[in-house]
């Protein structure tokens, strides 16, 4: 059973909304009081203004808790500061039904999370994430993940357990050169050290 909390600043949609997920029988309604409690949060609004937002960012540096978010209107940076806000799933207000909903409610809700768009955002997305590759990331020889070739070299090495100095022998580096690029990604990234480089790359799947 997933517990989800509803929140709108019309009564009349938080209503409609909490009626509708009230109906399926794999979904609890807790009162916002509990959101702490919840698994997932159903947020309404006409568009993603100002105080939308703050809220958005409070929920997630405080209960981090993925968001379904039910919006009139929404453009392409609207989408972006929402997936930063840990909102997993969008859907048109003026389309929501109950099968929908709940749907998203429940791919949020699941462990190994979810994701619902509309079709324009996807596009959206994708369109700016190609612009992001093309515009910054390949100028400074970065892709996705955040890191260089030579970078992914030198993590490989470290995962096998290989030192400095074994590394700098297997790239033909020198031992500065190495160090110098494990600080450089490691600062960059914001990694503690080089056991926590090691575990980033391998979430990333580039290891």
């Amino acid at each position: 059973m997933s517990r989800v909390v509803v929140r709108s600043s019309d009564a009349l949609s938080r209503e409609g909304l909490t009626s509708l997920l009230k109906a399926s029988p794999g979904l609890t309604v807790l009162p916002e009081a509990e959101a702490a409690r919840a698994e997932a949060l159903v947020v309404c609004c006409d568009r993603l203004s100002s105080e939308v937002i703050v809220m958005l960012r409070l929920s997630a540096a405080e209960t981090g808790v993925p968001v379904v978010l039910v919006v009139g209107e929404m453009s392409e940076m609207d989408l972006l500061v929402a997936v930063e806000c840990r909102v997993v799933a969008v859907l048109p207000r003026a389309a929501v039904t109950g099968e929908r909903l709940v749907h998203a409610v429940l791919a949020a809700a699941a462990a190994a999370g979810g994701g619902v768009l509309p079709p324009n955002l996807v596009g959206d997305l994708l369109k700016h994430l190609e612009r992001l590759q093309r515009e910054v990331l390949a100028p400074q020889g970065l892709d996705a993940s955040g890191l260089t070739p030579r970078e992914v070299d030198v993590l490989r090495l470290m995962a096998d357990g290989l030192d400095t100095y074994e590394i700098a022998d297997k790239l033909c580096y020198a031992e500065r050169t190495v160090k110098n690029v494990i600080y450089s990604m490691t600062s960059r990234l914001r990694l503690r050290n080089r056991s926590h480089a090691v575990a980033y790359a391998m979430r990333l799947g580039m290891i």
